[in-house]
This record gives structure tokens, sequence and C-alpha cells, in this order.
């Protein structure tokens, strides 16, 4: 892990067309080059070079567009005002960049939903936010919007509460699917508490929800965390894939500054996706490794060698 840290930090990024060295970032080739659109549809967050762009959203999304990311992700987007939601969905249009995933935030964290123990409050007002995105989802051009259907009710058996949860969601798929918005349900490493926590488990949970409205996160750091054989059960579970997210473990920061391969995971993402004919967005939810506006040059110059395949 330290040698792939000094490799970003003190290394020629040929891939990328960067060089890193002390306090600069050296272009080696033409910034037209250099900032082409990634193979890979990588999605930023807002606030990840704020140092670079500033706060404003529309020049954070500018910002971005400009080094080659030709999407965007934002978990809080439903806490949003309507006319920011409004701004964002109008510079990204112009720029013909994708919308993300946002999260169907029906409970704060730490969460003390169940959705496991049948509680027919807590799953009312899940369906209740699940209501409130599709309008928000359709004013920021979006497709997908994360779903954790929150603790165990150690309770109760086993069974009991898959089925509970399997309910809740086949009535989140019927809100969604006349819109053709997706669910996309992500297994956590933060809690053993989870009720979702690996993905064979959120698999089955596909499965028995049975539609196009319901697909699986898959996010790396966590199922990195919780799992392991990452290529092996993005592969088995495949089918069911509809987002994936990126962060590298420990720390859950950009590519390179861990024990991930991510170069290898992207060129098998790209290839399968290609193979099935698929637009695949790849969420970045990790903080920066490195901090300023010289981090931010560092996490970008991380995936482009990454993304170099």
């Amino acid at each position: 892990m330290t040698n792939r840290r000094k490799f970003i930090s003190n290394s020629a990024l040929v891939g990328g067309g960067l060089l890193l060295g002390g306090n600069k970032v050296f272009a080696e080739t033409p910034m037209s080059t250099s900032d082409k659109p990634f193979k890979s549809n990588f999605a930023p967050h807002f606030g990840m070079f704020k140092n670079s762009a500033g706060e404003d959203y529309v020049d954070q999304i500018k910002f971005m567009h400009e080094r080659g990311f030709r999407a965007l992700e934002d978990n809080g987007m439903m806490s949003k005002s309507i006319k920011d939601q409004e701004r964002i969905a109008k510079e990204m249009s112009r720029l013909g960049m994708q919308m993300g995933v946002f999260v169907v935030a029906f409970d704060n964290w730490p969460l003390s939903t169940s959705l496991a123990s049948g509680d027919m409050e807590w799953k009312e007002t899940f369906l209740k936010k699940c209501r409130e995105a599709v309008p928000v989802a359709k004013r920021v051009n979006a497709k997908w919007m994360t779903v954790v259907p929150g603790n165990y009710d150690r309770s109760l058996p086993m069974g009991i509460q898959m089925a509970n949860v399997i309910d809740a969601l086949r009535r989140a798929a019927d809100i969604f699917e006349p819109h053709g918005l997706t669910m996309v349900l992500e297994p956590l490493s933060d809690t053993p508490d989870l009720f979702m926590r690996t993905s064979d488990q959120t698999f089955l949970l596909c499965k028995a929800v049975n539609g196009p409205s319901c697909k699986i996160l898959f996010d790396m750091w966590h199922m990195q965390r919780n799992e392991g054989r990452l290529q092996r059960n993005m592969d088995l579970t495949w089918d069911e894939i509809g987002y994936f997210q990126i962060g590298d473990e420990p720390g859950r920061k950009e590519p390179t500054t861990g024990e991930i391969n991510y170069k290898h995971l992207f060129k098998h993402i790209h290839e399968k996706a290609a193979e099935n004919g698929q637009n695949l967005v790849l969420g970045m939810e990790h903080g920066n490794f490195y901090k300023g506006k010289e981090g931010e040059e560092k996490l970008i110059a991380a995936y482009r060698w990454s993304d170099d395949f």
C-alpha cells in the first residue's frame, strides 16, 4: 500500500499524461489529451473538487466536465432546493453529462430504521420518501436511487425479516417502475447491525422483487471489507447489478491509495459492460487522500492511471 501511495505522489503517470513531483503537477501532453473523456463513466460528487472549482454547484460541474468526467452523483440531492436541482440539471444537460445516484433518505445516520421488522410506520415512511423521490429524479434527469433497508430486527427469525424487506421493496418497485426509475440496493459494511451486507444476499432480494426497478449498487469499498473476491462476486451477481461505486481500502479514498487493484477491476467492468451493451456509472463515493488543489490533481491523476487499460 505504501509503495502505491508513493507511486501516485512521486512517479510519472504515463497513462494519464501527468507527472507528479514535489508540490507541482506538470502536464506532459496537451490539455485536450490529458483531459479527454475517461473510458469509464466515473461520477464525482459535489465537494470533491471545491478547492479547484469553488463552492458553486454549477462551477464544480463545469470543472468536472473540463477534466474528463461525464457523470455526477449526489447522495444529498433530495435535500437540495428545487432551484438548485434545476440549476444542476440544466448545466448537466448543456454539457451532456449523466446523473448518477441520489439517496432515498428516509432515516438519518446512524440508521435506526428496520424494514426487516415489518413495522408499518417505518414501511410507510420509506414508501412516502420513495414517492417524493420520483419528482426529484425527473427534475434532475436521474434514473437510479440508493436504497438501504436498515438494521436487523434480531427478535425475529431471519426468514421473517427477509420476507418483510422483500415486501417493502416490492411496494417501492411499484412506485418507481411506471416512471422508468430504478432503486439500487447497497449492501454496507459500516456496522454489523445492518441487515443487507453481502452481494449474494442483495442478489437474492433483487430476484425476489423480480423487476427492472430493483437492482444492486455494488460498492467495491464495502464489498472488499465484507466479502472480498470482488471480480468473482460481481460476475456472480452481474445480472442484477445496476450501478457501481468506488473507494479504496483502507481509508475509503481514491484508487491507488489502498489494496484494491482498481486498474484491473475497471478494465473488467468496462469489457463486461461492453459485451452486454451496458452503460454503467461508477460513482466516486470516497474522500480525497491528499488535501487542497494539489490533492485534487493527484486524485484525477490516480483515475487517469487506473483508467489506462
